[in-house]
């Protein structure tokens, strides 16, 4: 009785290590959200503003709220998400 324990026991380690792993491996290399905002106003404009020829710059990170961005910012390395286990300088 006490050996199937020990194995039931191991079993749910292995299981859930591996559902650990893949959550790290997964989250390593995502990209923050962008969008398309106005760098003097924050406020947010079509995609096609971001393109080239347009008047908006992307704008990373944060939320937006009533037409707004902020919590982020333009530059991408500063809001570069790194994941679990992964360098700071930039992932994947």
């Amino acid at each position: 009785m006490a050996a199937r324990q020990r194995r039931l026991r191991s079993s749910t380690v292995v299981l859930g290590s591996m559902g650990v792993l893949a959550v790290a491996i997964t989250s390593c290399g995502s990209e923050p959200d962008k969008r398309c905002a106005d760098r003097s106003t924050r406020e947010t404009l079509p995609s096609s503003e971001c393109r080239t020829g347009g008047t908006g710059t992307y704008y990373y990170g944060g939320s937006k709220s009533q037409g707004k961005v902020g919590g982020g910012s333009f530059d991408k390395s500063a809001v570069d998400r790194g994941g679990f286990g992964c360098s700071g300088s930039g992932g994947g």
